[in-house]
C-alpha cells in the first residue's frame, strides 16, 4: 500500500490549506455572529461568499470518487483533503463537500434516473440547494435499521408515505429542497428487501418539519437536525431509487463513503485540538512552570500524536480497500475506523479541554462544541456496538461456516 500523495493531491492539499488559512478560519467568528443575528435558520452571507470564492478557485465538489462530476479523486486521494476541511466546523460546506449532501449526491450519481439527476443532482452539484437523508426513527431502536416502521404504500402511479423520522440532518435549512426517505414498502419480503429509498421534495404536502433537535445544547443552525413528520405524503412512483426493496443495497453503497468521510474530518479536528493543546501548554504557566512541564501533560501530548497517526493510517487503509476491493469487501475496515476515529478525536479533545481549564468548556474556544460533535459520531451512521459486532463477526467468520454464524444470532 502506497499512501504517498500524488502530485495532483499534493497540489490540492496546498491550495486547500491556503484557502482555509486565508478564508475559512477567519470566517468562523463571523459565521457565529451572522447565525446569531435575527432568524438563526437563514443561510449566512459569509458562507455564500466562501462558496463563491472556493468555486472560483476550482476547489469544488472534491468528494465524488472517480467521477467526471467532481475532482476525479479516489477515496484514498480524497482522505487528506477531507482531513483539512474537518479542522473547522464550517470547513466542508464552502467546497460543496458537506454531509449529508455528499452522500446524497453519490446516491443520485449511482442510482438516480436521468430525470432525478436533472431535477436534484445538478442543482446540488452547483451548490444552489441542499438535501437531507431521512432514515432514523424515534419510535424504534434504529441501531437495527430493519426496525424502521415509516412506510410507503403504492397507490397507482404514486407512493403514499407516512411516518416520523428524526436526526434528519439539514432538513431545518430553508435551502433543503429534497430528502431521501427510507421506508418500509414490503413487510412480507426477506428482511433486507423490505425497505426502499424514495425521493421526497421538502415542500410536498404532508411533510412537516416539527422541530430542530439540539446536540448537547447546540442547535447547529442553520443546518440543524430535524424531527420530520410525513402524513399521507404523495410522490410519483418513479421517485423510488434503483427499485422497490433495494434500500439496504443503496444504504451499503452510501454509508461506506459517508462513514469514512466523517472519520477523515474527525482526524482533522483532532489535529487542530492537538495544536491548541500544544500552544496552551507552552503559553500558560502554573506553579512556576509552563503547563507542558506539569504532571503528565507532555505524555498527553505524545499520546495524542501517536493516536492521531494510528487513526490516520487506519483511515487510509480503509480508503485503500474501498478503492481496490469495493465498499462491500471493505466493510470490516470501514467499521474499524468508524469506531476508532471519533474515539481518538474525543480523547484528544478531552485532553485539550483539560489543558485549557475553565476556558476549555466555554465558547471562547471551539473545544466544547467539537467534543459534542465527536460524541455524536459514536452514534451517527451506526453506534460503536454495531460496528464492533460487524468486525467481530467478520473475524469469527474466518474460522466457522457462515451458516453456523447466522444460526447463532
Amino acid at each position: 500500500m502506497d499512501f504517498a500523495y500524488s502530485a495532483k493531491v499534493q497540489d490540492l492539499r496546498e491550495r486547500l490549506t491556503a484557502f482555509m488559512e486565508a478564508n475559512v478560519y477567519p470566517a468562523e467568528k463571523v459565521f457565529e455572529e451572522q447565525v446569531a443575528q435575527g432568524d438563526r435558520w437563514q443561510p449566512t452571507q459569509i458562507m455564500e461568499d466562501l462558496k463563491a470564492k472556493a468555486k472560483a478557485e476550482g476547489l469544488w465538489n472534491l468528494f465524488l470518487p472517480e467521477s467526471e462530476l467532481g475532482a476525479g479523486l479516489t477515496n484514498m486521494e480524497y482522505a487528506p483533503l477531507a482531513e483539512i476541511m474537518g479542522r473547522s466546523l464550517i470547513g466542508s460546506e464552502p467546497f460543496n463537500c458537506a454531509a449529508p449532501d455528499t452522500g446524497n449526491m453519490e446516491v443520485l450519481v449511482r442510482y438516480g434516473s436521468e430525470e432525478h439527476k436533472r431535477t436534484w443532482l445538478e442543482p446540488l452539484l452547483r451548490g444552489e440547494i441542499r438535501s437531507a437523508f431521512a432514515m432514523t426513527e424515534p419510535g424504534v431502536a434504529s441501531s437495527d435499521a430493519t426496525n424502521m416502521e415509516a412506510n410507503a404504500v403504492r397507490d397507482g402511479d404514486e407512493w403514499v408515505i407516512n411516518g416520523r423520522k428524526w436526526w434528519t440532518s439539514g432538513a431545518c435549512d430553508p435551502r433543503c429542497k429534497i430528502m431521501i426517505f427510507m421506508g418500509l414498502t414490503n413487510p412480507d419480503a426477506p428482511r433486507h428487501q423490505q425497505h426502499s429509498m424514495i425521493l421526497v421534495p421538502t415542500d410536498a404536502p404532508g411533510v412537516k418539519i416539527l422541530r430542530p433537535l439540539p446536540v448537547f445544547g447546540y442547535d447547529d443552525a442553520p443546518h440543524g437536525h430535524a424531527e420530520v413528520l410525513f402524513e399521507n405524503v404523495r410522490v410519483p412512483y418513479e421517485n423510488v431509487l434503483l427499485g422497490e426493496g433495494r434500500g439496504f443495497e443503496i444504504a451499503q453503497g452510501r454509508l461506506g463513503p459517508g462513514r469514512i468521510h466523517h472519520c477523515m474530518r474527525s482526524i482533522g479536528m483532532a489535529e487542530r485540538a492537538l495544536e491548541l493543546m500544544c500552544k496552551r501548554s507552552v503559553s500558560r504557566t502554573a506553579f512556576g512552570k509552563p503547563l507542558a512541564r506539569l504532571g503528565g501533560n507532555i505524555d498527553h501530548i505524545a499520546n495524542s500524536r501517536i493516536e492521531i497517526n494510528q487513526a490516520r493510517l487506519l483511515t487510509l487503509n480503509a480508503a485503500y480497500m474501498m478503492d481496490k476491493a469495493g465498499n462491500k469487501f471493505a466493510q470490516s475496515e470501514i467499521a474499524q475506523i468508524k469506531v476508532v476515529a471519533p474515539n481518538v478525536a474525543l480523547q484528544v479533545i478531552d485532553r485539550a479541554i483539560q489543558m485549557h481549564g475553565g476556558a476549555g468548556v466555554s465558547n471562547d474556544f471551539p473545544l466544547a462544541y467539537w467534543y459534542a460533535m465527536q460524541r455524536t459520531l459514536r452514534l451517527a451512521d451506526g453506534p460503536d456496538e454495531v460496528h464492533r459486532a460487524a468486525i467481530g463477526k467478520y473475524e469469527i467468520g474466518k474460522y466457522v461456516p457462515k451458516d453456523a454464524l447466522r444460526s447463532s444470532r
